[in-house]
């Protein structure tokens, strides 16, 4: 995700933290100062590094359930209002999805009542009134954290994970992509609660989790649709046939010169004996002329770490690795011949065209 900085490793899955946590960070410390004064802020660095530990618990207990179906975690990064574990995909089934989507809560529940019980071992009362204090009762703060983020969390709206819990429930009785728009629409619906619950009042906190509610609903919505065009079909039907290669002797400025005075983004690096050895990206360019070469080889500047897909491989697996990798543009290769390219750019012309067929042929 961007905008976000590495802080650590935990059992193999990186960890990133947002820059919009830094809100929650900032509200954080005007409650502590204005309950406590400025010795209150003192308790700030322990109350936030509890709220790193939960969220990064809660977002392992989707990890390590998703992993025992046989799906990497990508890596988590932590927001404002929670964390998000990126799996390599979700779940074809959707009881499996219903497992993973419970995992995360499920964690904090556990969280919470080992706390409750370690104050009554210790004859610690729960005393709710502490909650009007931050600076003080640290432990039932706590407690009623986790209880927070499982109601919070088992709202059924997408990005939450009560949204994926509603998906899956859905899915087991309808069509996966029905069940994925009516949980958008739920989703975005509560974020329009959320918006006008936060215009309104003084918790304009909820004016930013309604747009990240209402942007994660939609993208969940339009990636559902995605998977469901692309099921059975081969990536030789989307792939771009004509395009132009470069030589990893050319410079940079005669490569500007093609982007400039072509359609083509994203070229294939290929030597003169036919064999491809790199993808030179229009990013790549713009890096390099920023940078102030504009006589640099191609060489020099090509991704020679890349994935190549087979004509006759399904459109729908190209796109779930390209998302795990991260890439705009796969060259495809048979024989150890280049044959094709497909780009972000070309899929979403060939899912254009295959969306007014398909209108055209229900009239």
């Amino acid at each position: 995700m961007g905008w976000s900085w590495r802080i650590g490793r935990v059992l193999g899955i990186d960890v990133y933290l947002h820059f919009t946590f830094l809100l929650l960070l900032a509200w954080l410390a005007w409650r502590f100062y204005t309950h406590a004064g400025p010795w209150g802020v003192l308790l700030g660095p322990a109350y936030v590094a509890g709220i790193f530990r939960l969220i990064v618990l809660h977002e392992l207990g989707h990890a390590l359930a998703a992993r025992n179906y046989g799906i990497p975690t990508l890596d988590i990064t932590l927001l404002p209002i929670g964390g998000v574990a990126r799996l390599e995909r979700m779940p074809e089934d959707p009881r499996q999805e219903l497992v993973v989507a419970i995992a995360g809560p499920l964690v904090n529940v556990i969280i919470a009542c080992g706390l409750v019980i370690g104050m009554a071992l210790a004859g610690t009362p729960l005393r709710w009134s502490d909650l009007a204090n931050p600076a003080q009762g640290l432990v039932t703060q706590f407690v009623f954290l986790n209880g927070l983020l499982v109601a919070f969390n088992l709202l059924p709206a997408f990005p939450m994970d009560g949204g994926r819990v509603l998906r899956a429930l859905l899915a087991l009785r309808m069509d996966y992509v029905r069940a994925t728009q009516i949980a958008a629409t739920i989703g975005q619906a509560a974020a329009v609660v959320f918006g006008l619950v936060g215009l309104f009042t003084s918790y304009h906190l909820l004016l930013f989790t309604a747009l990240f509610v209402w942007l994660g609903a939609d993208a969940e919505a339009s990636m559902a649709r995605m998977r469901s065009s692309l099921t059975g079909i081969p990536i030789q039907r989307a792939m771009q046939t004509a395009f132009q290669v470069v030589s990893p002797d050319q410079t940079i400025s005669e490569v500007l010169t093609a982007i400039i005075s072509g359609y083509q983004r994203d070229f294939p690096v290929v030597t003169a004996e036919g064999k491809l050895v790199g993808v030179l990206s229009r990013d790549d360019v713009l890096q390099a002329l920023a940078e102030k070469q504009p006589q640099a080889r191609v060489a020099d500047r090509m991704q020679t770490d890349f994935l190549t897909a087979n004509p006759r491989d399904m459109l729908q697996a190209v796109l779930a690795r390209c998302q795990e990798h991260d890439c705009d543009v796969v060259p495809v290769v048979e024989r150890d011949q280049l044959v094709g390219m497909v780009s972000a750019d070309r899929l979403g012309e060939f899912l254009m065209v295959e969306s007014a067929l398909r209108d055209r042929r229900h009239d």
